[in-house]
C-alpha cells in the first residue's frame, strides 16, 4: 500500500504537490491556531493552486474523455447545437429581464413624476394668485394633494404668510433656489435625513410657495398599485413587511431591478447624492399592469414557456437520434479504418476493410482498400528496386575496375582522365594503354544511351580496344594504324551489338622518339589543342563506330611542343543547359583551358567541372561527364 502512495505521490506534477502541501499546511496552521496572516495567506496560496489542479484535471479528463471519436462528437454536437441554443435561451432570458425590469423602473418613475407635477402645479397656482381665503386655500390643497401625497406640507412667505399645517417645522429653503420640483434629501432637527417629494416656485406677487410631501414606504408601496416593494436605498432602509404579490404559476419569478438617481439636498443644491431606486416585484405584475388585466398572464406565461420547452424537447430528441445514427455511422467506419491501419502496421496488406453505403465515408474505405493493394504493389517493386540498386552498385564497382588506375610512364607526356557518371554506371568511355618503351596510346569515348546498356557497351569498346592492342603489340611485323586500329572496332561492335547501338570514339598514340600525336576521331566533339596562346581542334576523320559495317577512318597526325595541351571530352561537358536553355559551349571550356594551362592537369579537370555546376545551377547531371587531359611536358 504504502508503494502505491509513493508512486502516486511520484506521478503528480510540481503543481500538484505544491497544492497538497499548501492544503495540510493550512490544515494545520487552523487547527493550531496560528496567526490569522498565516492562515489567510496559506489559504489564498492553496485556493489559487487548487484552482489551477481542477483546471489541469479538467483539461486531462477532457483529453481521456474525447480520445474516441464518438464521445468527440457528441462533444461537438454539444458546442455545436446545445451550447448555442442554451446562449440564445440566456440571452433571451437576459433581455427579457431587463426589459421588464426597465418597464418596472419606468411605471414607477412615471407615477412618481405625475404626484410631483401635482405639487408643482399647486405650488405654481398658489405662488402667482393671491390667498384671499385662507382656509379656502388649505381645503383646495388638501382636496388637490391628498390622492397624491396624504402628508404634504406648505409654506407661504412673501407678500403674506400661510402655513399647513399651522405646527409645521418647514422652513423657507435657501435663496439659491428659484424653481424647483421633484426629490429633495432634507435634514431634520435631529440631524437625520428623510426624502420628500417637493416644489418650490416664486410668484409675480412676491410670494414663496414651498411644498413638501414624505416619501414613505406606505407611499412607495401604493405608489404603483399591485407592482410589489419600491424603496430608495441605502436612505429609506429595506422594510421587512413585503408587498410582493405572490406567484401565479413557476414561471411567474421574481424580478429585482435597480436604478441609480440624483437627488440634492435642501441645504445646497449643488449637493447631491446618489440613491438606488429598488423595484421588488414580478413577471406578471410588471406584465398585467402594462397590457392590463383583462388576461391571465400566469397562465400565459406557463402556456409560452411549456409549449417551448415542448418544441425544444422534440427538437432535441430528434436531433439526439439522428446524431447517434450519425455517429454511429461515422465511427464505425473510422473503427473499421483504425483496424486497417493496425493490420497495415503489422505488415498485412491483405487486410481489407468492408464497405458499407455509397457515401464519402464508402469512398475513403474504398480508397483505403485501394492504397494497401498499391502499398503491397509498391513493396514489391520497391524490393525489386532494391535489388537492381544493389547489382547497379556492383556493376558501379566492376566499372570502376574497368577506367584505368595507372597512368603508363613517359618522360614528356602526362596525362589525366576523370568520369562523373549521370547515372550509377557510366557510357563514357576513357583508356590509356602503353604500346612499348617509347609510345603509348589513349582513348575517349561516349556511347549513345546511358545506363546499363551504355555501360555494357563501353565495356566492349575497351574489351575490344585492349584485345586488338594487345594482338598488335605481340605481332612485330603489324604497323600500328590508329586508323585500322578504330575501323576493327567499328566491325567488331556491329557485329556483336544491336544496329541502334553505336558510339562516338577518339583514338591517338603518341611517339615519343619524335614527339608526335597520331589521331583518329570517329565522329566524336573534336579535342582542343591548346599550344603557343592559340588554339586548335582536332576535328572528326570518321563516322561512329557500330553504326556501319565499311565505314572508312583516316589518320591524322600533329607534333606535340614543350607546353602543349591536349584536351578531349564527351558531350556532358560542353551541352548542359542553364535555367535560361543555354548550353555551356565548347566556347567557353576553351576560354577556361586558356586561361588555366599553366595549372595542373588535375585543375583544369576540376575548374571545368565546376564551371559546368556553376552553369547548370549543381542540380543532377544531365549527362556523363568525361575529361582526358594530355600535356606535353
Amino acid at each position: 500500500m504504502r508503494k502505491g502512495w509513493r508512486e502516486y505521490w511520484l506521478g503528480l506534477g510540481r503543481v500538484d504537490k505544491a497544492f497538497a502541501v499548501l492544503a495540510l499546511s493550512f490544515v494545520v496552521l487552523r487547527l493550531a491556531h496560528a496567526p490569522a496572516v498565516l492562515q489567510v495567506a496559506a489559504g489564498l496560496s492553496g485556493f489559487v493552486l487548487g484552482i489551477v489542479c481542477l483546471f489541469r484535471l479538467a483539461r486531462y479528463t477532457l483529453r481521456k474523455a474525447i480520445w474516441r471519436l464518438r464521445n468527440r462528437l457528441m462533444v461537438a454536437y454539444v458546442f455545436i447545437a446545445v451550447v448555442p441554443i442554451v446562449l440564445i435561451l440566456t440571452l433571451a432570458a437576459i433581455v427579457g429581464w431587463v426589459v421588464v425590469g426597465q418597464m418596472a423602473v419606468y411605471l414607477v418613475n412615471t407615477e412618481l413624476g405625475h404626484r410631483e407635477a401635482v405639487l408643482l402645479r399647486q405650488a405654481e397656482t398658489m405662488a402667482h394668485v393671491p390667498v384671499r381665503d385662507p382656509e379656502l386655500a388649505v381645503r383646495r390643497f388638501t382636496m388637490t394633494i391628498r390622492n397624491a401625497f396624504p402628508s404634504a406640507e406648505f409654506r407661504i412667505t412673501g407678500g403674506q404668510e400661510l402655513l399647513y399645517p399651522t405646527n409645521t417645522e418647514l422652513e423657507p429653503p435657501p435663496s439659491e433656489w428659484k424653481l424647483a420640483s421633484g426629490l429633495i434629501i432634507r435634514t431634520d432637527r435631529r440631524g437625520e435625513q428623510h426624502l420628500y417629494a417637493w416644489a418650490h416656485v416664486t410668484g409675480d406677487t412676491g410670494n414663496n410657495v414651498t411644498i413638501i410631501a414624505p416619501i414613505s414606504h406606505e407611499l412607495l408601496a401604493n405608489l404603483v398599485p399591485g407592482l410589489g416593494d419600491i424603496n430608495f436605498m441605502p436612505l429609506m432602509g429595506h422594510e421587512r413587511q413585503s408587498h410582493l404579490p405572490p406567484p401565479i404559476n413557476f414561471a411567474d419569478l421574481p424580478l429585482n431591478w435597480v436604478y441609480p438617481v440624483d437627488i440634492p439636498h435642501w441645504d445646497s443644491p449643488q449637493h447631491h447624492t446618489q440613491l438606488y431606486l429598488l423595484v421588488e416585484t414580478r413577471l406578471s405584475a410588471v406584465l398585467g399592469i402594462v397590457f392590463g388585466q383583462k388576461m391571465n398572464w400566469g397562465e400565459v406565461l406557463l402556456t409560452v414557456c411549456g409549449t417551448l420547452a415542448a418544441i425544444f424537447l422534440i427538437v432535441e430528441l430528434v436531433s439526439l437520434l439522428v446524431g447517434i445514427q450519425l455517429s454511429r455511422s461515422i465511427t464505425g467506419a473510422v473503427h473499421e479504418m483504425y483496424e486497417g491501419t493496425q493490420h497495415v502496421r503489422e505488415g498485412d496488406f491483405s487486410y481489407r476493410v468492408p464497405v458499407k453505403g455509397n457515401d464519402q465515408l464508402a469512398e475513403l474505405t474504398s480508397s483505403f482498400n485501394t492504397m494497401t493493394q498499391n502499398l503491397a504493389r509498391l513493396l514489391v517493386v520497391a524490393k525489386e528496386k532494391e535489388r537492381l540498386e544493389s547489382e547497379l552498385a556492383i556493376a558501379r564497382e566492376v566499372q570502376d575496375q574497368l577506367f584505368p588506375k595507372d597512368v603508363p610512364f613517359t618522360k614528356t607526356l602526362e596525362l589525366k582522365g576523370v568520369c562523373r557518371p549521370a547515372r550509377m554506371v557510366s557510357g563514357d568511355y576513357y583508356d590509356f594503354l602503353a604500346l612499348n618503351d617509347h609510345s603509348l596510346a589513349f582513348a575517349i569515348g561516349d556511347v549513345a544511351g546511358k545506363g546499363i546498356s551504355a555501360a555494357l557497351l563501353m565495356a566492349t569498346i575497351q574489351s575490344t580496344m585492349r584485345t586488338q592492342l594487345s594482338s598488335v603489340n605481340g605481332n612485330a611485323l603489324a604497323p600500328l594504324s590508329t586508323s585500322r586500329m578504330v575501323a576493327a572496332l567499328n566491325r567488331q561492335l556491329y557485329a556483336n551489338t544491336s544496329p541502334e547501338k553505336y558510339a562516338t570514339f577518339y583514338f591517338a598514340m603518341y611517339e615519343e622518339s619524335n614527339h608526335s600525336l597520331s589521331y583518329t576521331n570517329a565522329g566524336h566533339l573534336s579535342p582542343m589543342l591548346v599550344g603557343a596562346g592559340n588554339v586548335q581542334m582536332l576535328g572528326s576523320t570518321g563516322t561512329v563506330v557500330g553504326a556501319f559495317p565499311f565505314a572508312r577512318y583516316e589518320e591524322k597526325t600533329v607534333p606535340l611542343e614543350h607546353g602543349d595541351i591536349l584536351v578531349a571530352y564527351t558531350d556532358g561537358v560542353v551541352e548542359p543547359e542553364n535555367a535560361y536553355g543555354e548550353m555551356f559551349g565548347e566556347e567557353r571550356l576553351q576560354e577556361l583551358v586558356v586561361k588555366y594551362a599553366k595549372a595542373d592537369s588535375s585543375e583544369i579537370i576540376a575548374r571545368a567541372m565546376e564551371a559546368v555546376d556553376q552553369w547548370t545551377g549543381g542540380g543532377e547531371l544531365q549527362d556523363d561527364m568525361t575529361m582526358v587531359v594530355a600535356r606535353r611536358i
